[in-house]
C-alpha cells in the first residue's frame, strides 16, 4: 500500500481520510484533538502523535485544517511539514484558505524541494462521507496529475481550475454562492409559513422549478424540520466569506450582496448560532421577524 499522511480529522477531514483508507492507501494521520482520530485507528490507519511523525516515510501528505493560521503553523512550524518532509513530496491542502496565503505557502515549499497543491472541497459531511465532494484544484498541471487518484478517492467531481490560489479564489466564489441560496431559501421559507401554508408542497413545487437547488434538496430537512446538527458550521462559513471579502477588497471588486451576506453571518455567530450549521440562518431571519425559537430546541 502506498503511505499518505493526514493531518486534520475533523467533520471533513475524517470521512475522507476514512475513503483514503478504503481506496487502500495506508493511512498515517496527526490530529489535534484524540477522539477524532478514532475512526480512522478503528478502521486501521495508524496515528502519530507528531506533524514530524506523521509524515515520516510518506510522500503524499494531505490537509484538511479549519483555517489560515492553522495551515501556516502546521507548514512553517517547528517539526512542521516544510521542515520535516522529504523533497519531492506533494502537499495537497484540502483546506479552506485565503487564495493569497495559498500562493505564498506553495512559493515556499517550492523553494524547499516540496510541490503544493490547494484542493478546497464542496459537499458538505455528507459529501465527505460518501467520496461524492467536488474538489477545486490550483496548482502546476504535473503536481495535479501526481495527485489525481487521491482526489479521485475523495472527490466525484475534479477540476483544474488554474494555477496556484486558483482553487482557493473558486471555493471562495462557492461558499459565497451557498450563502446566498440558504439566506434567501431561509427568508422564502419564513414568508412561506407567514402565510399560514404548508411547507411541504411549496417547496416540492420551489424544487421542481428554476428556485430548484443543491442546497434546497440538501438543507431542505433542516429548516422545515428546525434541527441544526452542524454539517458545516456558521463560524466556519462566517470565516470563508471573510475570505471572500478580503479577496474582492484585495482585487478592487464591487460586490454588494456579498457584504450584506457577510454581515448577516457574523451577526448569526454573533448571536450565539456559530456552532449550528448553516442552514440556522433561518434563525437570523426568524429573529427579524420576531419569531426567534430557543436555540436548545435546535440542537
Amino acid at each position: 500500500m502506498t503511505a499518505i499522511t493526514f493531518i486534520g480529522l475533523g467533520v471533513m477531514g475524517s470521512p475522507m481520510a476514512l475513503n483514503l483508507h478504503a481506496a487502500g492507501y495506508e493511512v498515517r494521520a496527526h490530529t489535534r484533538t484524540a477522539t477524532k482520530a478514532e475512526p480512522l485507528r478503528a478502521a486501521g490507519g495508524t496515528i502519530c502523535g507528531s506533524v514530524a511523525a506523521a509524515v515520516a516515510g510518506t510522500s503524499i501528505v494531505c490537509l484538511c485544517l479549519p483555517d489560515t493560521p492553522d495551515v501556516e503553523e502546521v507548514l512553517r512550524g517547528e517539526d512542521g511539514v516544510l521542515g520535516s518532509a522529504e523533497p519531492g513530496t506533494l502537499v495537497i491542502d484540502f483546506s479552506t484558505i485565503r487564495p493569497d496565503a495559498t500562493r505564498e505557502l506553495a512559493q515556499e515549499a517550492r523553494e524547499r524541494g516540496l510541490r503544493l497543491i490547494d484542493a478546497p472541497v464542496s459537499g458538505g459531511q455528507a459529501g465527505a462521507e460518501a467520496g461524492t465532494l467536488s474538489v477545486m484544484v490550483g496548482g502546476e498541471s504535473s503536481d495535479v496529475a501526481a495527485a489525481r487518484k487521491v482526489l479521485e478517492a475523495v472527490g466525484r467531481t475534479v477540476v483544474h481550475v488554474g494555477p496556484s490560489g486558483a482553487g482557493q479564489a473558486v471555493k471562495a466564489a462557492n461558499q459565497l454562492v451557498v450563502a446566498g441560496n440558504i439566506q434567501v431559501l431561509a427568508e422564502a421559507v419564513v414568508m412561506l409559513c407567514q402565510q399560514g401554508l404548508d411547507l411541504g408542497p411549496a417547496l416540492d413545487a420551489l424544487a421542481g422549478g428554476l428556485a430548484g437547488s443543491a442546497v434546497l434538496t440538501q438543507k431542505r430537512a433542516n429548516l422545515v424540520e428546525h434541527r441544526f446538527e452542524p454539517g458545516f458550521r456558521i463560524d466556519l462559513h462566517d470565516k470563508d466569506l471573510r475570505i471572500v471579502t478580503d479577496t474582492l477588497h484585495e482585487s478592487g471588486t464591487t460586490a454588494p450582496v456579498a457584504s450584506l451576506l457577510a454581515t448577516l453571518v457574523s451577526q448569526a455567530v454573533a448571536d450565539g448560532d456559530g456552532d449550528l450549521d448553516h442552514s440556522a440562518l433561518l434563525r437570523g431571519v426568524e429573529r427579524l421577524n420576531s419569531l426567534d425559537k430557543s436555540p436548545d430546541a435546535d440542537r
